[in-house]
This record gives structure tokens, C-alpha cells and sequence, in this order.
């Protein structure tokens, strides 16, 4: 047997994390004496506790390493190295995200450098005043929270080309993503997912054309909310006003960009003169 203090040194685990996974009910000790109180792990729990460890590493929580420690046995391989997989995407997501953070960063220091604004950026970016023809969208609304985003768009959008190809419909288009909430809510955003197809079916509706302020990305969907300023400036700077709510188009699919600056997206801002 190992004294919490000896067990503590081997795994790397403070005696104050120790006792709180014993309260949470992550790992016990093996025996506790009950006239001194003092706790005792056994020479087999260094295995459990490395195994706790390795996954805090991985950036799961405790409550999904208390739940990977109770499946069954026979279970537990097939599960784990499916929520391995699972902690390995969004950890990959997290470090795209990093690694454009870098680059914008190391953009913006070359700009400071040579005497340029870092915002003067937001000059270059082309704004067209273009007409829309109607279209027939099958859409999907639903209430999105800013954490539902990355997993919400191929989810939703996986399920309308499910639909379309069951019923043999028709595309006319590439997705698109209506914002139809006045404003930002991290709780939760009303957005109409919808795909461009030629029949009229049940969960379908017309999207109307009209006069619309447009701008193109290229890269990044973290470039959008520059695009968004841009398209306010422009459209109060040249007398216009936002009369629908605004909708992107993503001209490419961000599953077959090999990196962000292959992706393109056009923005729309429907709009009337004042």
C-alpha cells in the first residue's frame, strides 16, 4: 500500500486533487484507517490514476473520464477510441483556429512595421450592389447557440441534402445560411439553413430576389464579421437600408478546402434606398 502522500509524488496529483477525486467519485483509496484517518492507495491504482491523468491531458472533463471509467469492460476499447477520435477533432479545430490567429497576428505586426494601420485592411474589401433572382430554398430553421455552430452546419446541412437526394430533387445551388435574429445572442441565434432546389416541395418556401449589397470572402469564416462591418458602412454610407435579413453563400464546400484560404463566400445584404 502507498500513503497519500507517496501515491501523490509517483503520479504527478496533488494530495488536494486526490481527495477531490475521492469526492467526486473518480478514484477512491483502496483503504482509509479509520482511527487516523490517513488514506492508502494500492500498487494497482497507479495504473488507474496514469490512465486519469493521460486523459485530463486530452482535455477531456472529469465528468467524461468518471463516465470513460464506468463502461463495461467488453465496451470500453471500441467506445473510448471512438471519443478519442471525437476529443482528437475539436482539438484539431482548436489549433486551426490557433494557427490563423498566428498568422493574422503575424500579418498585423508586418503591417504595424511598416507604417500601415492594422484596420486599413477593412479599405480593401469590394462591395457590389448587385440583383438577386428569386429562388426556391428546402431551409431548416433552428435556434442556434454560438457552441452549436461548428457541429450545427454539417449536421443540419447533411440532413436537407438527405432529403433531397431520398426525393430525387433538384439543386440549383450551393448551401446558404439566413441570419434572421435582430441581434448577436451567444444563447441562441434564429438561423435558416437552406439549399437552392427547383421543385416545390413540402419544406420548401421562395426566397425573394431584389437589390442586394454583396461582398466575396476569400478564406477564413473568421473574416466574416469584417465583411458584416463593411457591408453596414457601405450600405449608410451610400444612403441604402437593410430591408431582409442577411444571408451567406458558400460557393465552396468547406469540407473538400484543403486549407481556409481556398474558401470562398459570398455575403448579402438585401437593401432599398432610403
Amino acid at each position: 500500500m502507498l500513503s497519500i502522500g507517496e501515491f501523490s509524488k509517483i503520479c504527478g496529483v496533488s494530495t488536494k486533487t486526490l481527495r477531490y477525486y475521492d469526492e467526486i467519485g473518480l478514484i477512491h483509496p483502496d483503504e482509509i484507517n479509520p482511527e487516523s484517518g490517513y488514506r492508502y492507495y494500492s500498487i494497482r491504482q497507479l495504473k488507474k490514476m496514469l490512465f486519469i491523468n493521460r486523459l485530463k491531458s486530452y482535455h477531456f472533463s472529469l465528468e467524461e473520464i468518471k463516465s470513460i471509467l464506468e463502461w463495461e469492460e467488453d465496451q470500453s476499447e471500441e467506445i473510448l477510441c471512438s471519443a478519442l477520435n471525437r476529443k482528437r477533432r475539436e482539438i484539431l479545430q482548436e489549433l486551426n483556429a490557433l494557427e490563423h490567429i498566428l498568422k493574422q497576428m503575424t500579418h498585423d505586426i508586418l503591417t504595424l512595421e511598416k507604417g500601415t494601420p492594422i484596420m486599413s485592411y477593412l479599405d480593401n474589401i469590394e462591395v457590389q450592389l448587385v440583383e438577386t433572382q428569386p429562388m426556391n430554398i428546402l431551409y431548416m430553421r433552428r435556434m442556434m447557440s454560438s457552441d452549436d455552430y461548428v457541429a450545427g452546419y454539417g449536421t443540419h446541412f447533411s440532413r436537407l441534402y438527405e432529403k433531397i437526394a431520398a426525393e430525387k430533387l433538384t439543386l440549383l445551388g450551393t448551401p446558404m445560411t439566413i441570419y434572421h435574429s435582430p441581434e448577436y445572442n451567444p444563447a441562441g441565434n434564429d438561423t435558416e439553413f437552406a439549399i437552392p432546389i427547383e421543385e416545390a416541395v413540402k419544406g420548401t418556401r421562395d426566397l425573394p430576389g431584389g437589390l442586394c449589397a454583396k461582398s466575396v470572402v476569400k478564406g477564413s469564416y473568421a473574416e466574416l464579421t469584417s465583411v458584416y462591418a463593411k457591408l453596414r458602412e457601405w450600405v449608410e454610407h451610400e444612403g441604402y437600408e437593410l430591408v431582409k435579413s442577411p444571408y451567406e453563400v458558400y460557393v465552396t464546400d468547406p469540407n473538400q478546402a484543403t486549407v481556409p484560404e481556398d474558401m470562398v463566400t459570398e455575403v448579402y445584404f438585401p437593401v432599398k434606398k432610403k
